[in-house]
């Protein structure tokens, strides 16, 4: 069996697949927060670095491993910025202008591109029957969300930054093929190595469009940073790769078509928003495509 084959999705990696869509279902809010007081720029930096600092004890314990190559050096400047550095700037700045539902609902694209990069990069995490009904599923449930409606009411002004989201969405699904390639650093050590490649990538291109006054950021929104630093950048990052090595990217992907069923609702929990009989109907189809996926060919073999 080759390293790191995929194994067949167990109740704690569904359980931990609900957690990180909770929180980063929750992270657009706390962007739509912070990010009209600290740019698009620096909310990305400041995150990335918080949650760098918060992995980097550990890493130092452990020990940390280098790339051995420059090959695998570059291969891994390449997932910091498609993985972190690209898509929370895109995702922050589209939120200037559009709605975190909005946002949320955009990124629920990603799961189609997942399976599709997976299925290309990878030796055991191949289209079957389960995987492209679960994804259809489930896209179709992302797809009753979004809406005809959903996407009048943010105007033709917001167009540019529903591609951003879209394009977050794209650097997602190809990073997380990319990250299943990487066989030679565990994935704590990993993760530290790709939030610190992030951290100075980000800093020094706000340092290009000067400091913000850090004076003059409020309480809510410092919260709002440390949030994302912690829970959706620090903790779910280390998440993400496990789960990714353990079950696959086009497997885990399908998790994101959660995010925009709880952004919506966590909208209506603290914006006391309705919550339309079309997102309960949703978040069916979403379940159900989770399952489907979930089940294993007749032909399949238990891993040794």
């Amino acid at each position: 069996m080759a390293p790191h084959s995929i194994r067949k999705p167990t109740p704690l990696d569904l359980s931990l697949m609900l957690f990180l869509t909770l929180i980063w279902a929750s992270s657009f809010i706390a962007i739509k927060v912070a990010v009209p007081e600290t740019g698009p720029v620096w909310l990305a930096a400041m995150r990335v670095a918080i949650g760098f600092l918060v992995l980097l004890p550990w890493t130092l314990y452990r020990g940390v491993i280098f790339p051995t190559s420059a090959k695998s050096l570059a291969n891994l400047l390449i997932i910091s910025l498609l993985n972190v550095s690209i898509p929370f700037m895109l995702i922050s700045w589209a939120e200037l202008t559009i709605s975190a539902g909005i946002a949320s609902l955009l990124l629920g694209t990603g799961p189609l591109l997942s399976l599709i990069f997976s299925h290309l990069t990878t030796h055991d995490d191949k289209f079957n029957t389960f995987k492209v009904v679960g994804i259809i599923l489930g896209f179709s449930g992302v797809a009753l969300v979004v809406g005809h409606e959903a996407l009048q009411s943010v105007g033709a002004g917001a167009v540019l930054s529903m591609v951003a989201v879209l394009g977050a969405s794209l650097c997602y699904a190809i990073s997380g093929a990319m990250i299943r390639q990487v066989k030679d650093i565990p994935p704590t050590r990993l993760a530290t190595l790709i939030l610190g490649f992030a951290t100075i990538e980000l800093i020094g291109l706000g340092l290009l469009e000067g400091v913000p006054e850090l004076a003059s950021i409020s309480s809510e929104a410092w919260l709002s940073l440390l949030f994302l630093g912690l829970l959706p950048t620090g903790l779910a990052t280390i998440l993400r790769y496990r789960l990714i090595w353990a079950i696959g990217a086009s497997f885990f992907s399908l998790g994101m078509n959660l995010i925009p069923v709880f952004g919506v609702i966590l909208g209506a929990l603290l914006l006391s928003e309705q919550v339309a009989l079309t997102t309960w109907i949703a978040l069916v189809l979403i379940l159900s495509g989770l399952m489907v996926a979930r089940t294993a060919p007749k032909d399949e073999t238990k891993p040794d």
